[in-house]
């Protein structure tokens, strides 16, 4: 079964500095019906002026990746770490029992554009960590980038989680698949561009709830497409 969740449903809050679409209900948008997918807790959509950015706030039990896909995000935390974030990388944020953190646009004159995914530890009281990994473009054209699992694997952080997260650039007109495994569902959220996905047209911010389904297919359209995919327990 697959459930389609468009991008002009998602919820928006435009702070001026800060233009953010909530997939799933956070801060002052709330939909009883979209609370989250599994583990999966919130995928926020986010563009932050130059030279602005989220001042210093605390989180607790919670697996937090950031995405950038242009622009710079300076990151600093409690833990001691200072960090500049960029296009092809993944950045994993575990509050554990606690952090206080703050994320600013690195730039005084560029917008940023990231996506920041919350996602339910299996456990809670851990303590907080920090991990940060670049990896090269090719990494993810055309084939499968696993960005977050909850196995140790070469080019990905570890989250405490039940949930594996790949990402895919695709070309135009080109097509990749992957199996889903048993009991698991997937979460598919279109970056950018346009895809089919198991016969259903996906565009820049749709996504998809996947369950009791064996196999993505998907197929990017000309223009080509970049796309998320979270297989969960």
């Amino acid at each position: 079964m697959i459930t389609i969740r468009r991008s002009a449903e998602r919820g928006h809050a435009d702070h001026g500095w800060l233009d953010s679409y909530h997939t799933f209900s956070f801060a002052n948008y709330y939909d009883p019906a979209h609370n989250g997918f599994h583990a999966l807790r919130v995928l926020n959509d986010d563009r932050v002026a130059a030279g602005r950015g989220f001042g210093a706030h605390a989180h607790r039990d919670m697996e937090i990746l950031s995405y950038v896909l242009s622009g710079k995000l300076a990151h600093k935390d409690s833990m001691g770490n200072t960090e500049m974030l960029g296009p092809n990388e993944i950045q994993r944020m575990s509050a554990g029992t606690g952090v206080i953190h703050s994320e600013f646009n690195g730039s005084d004159t560029e917008p940023t554009h990231f996506l920041q995914v919350w996602i339910e530890p299996e456990t809670t009281g851990n303590p907080p960590s920090y991990e940060q990994y670049k990896f090269e473009p090719e990494e993810k054209q055309n084939r499968w980038k696993m960005l977050a699992s909850n196995k140790p694997q070469p080019g990905a952080v570890f989250i405490r989680s039940d949930a594996h997260v790949y990402l895919t650039e695709l070309s135009g007109n080109r097509e990749i698949s992957r199996d889903i495994d048993g009991n698991r569902a997937a979460w598919v959220h279109v970056v950018h561009g346009e895809i089919m996905l198991n016969g259903t047209i996906l565009q820049s911010g749709d996504a998809a709830a996947v369950s009791d389904e064996q196999k993505l297919q998907i197929r990017a359209a000309e223009g080509g497409a970049e796309v998320l995919v979270f297989d969960l327990a």
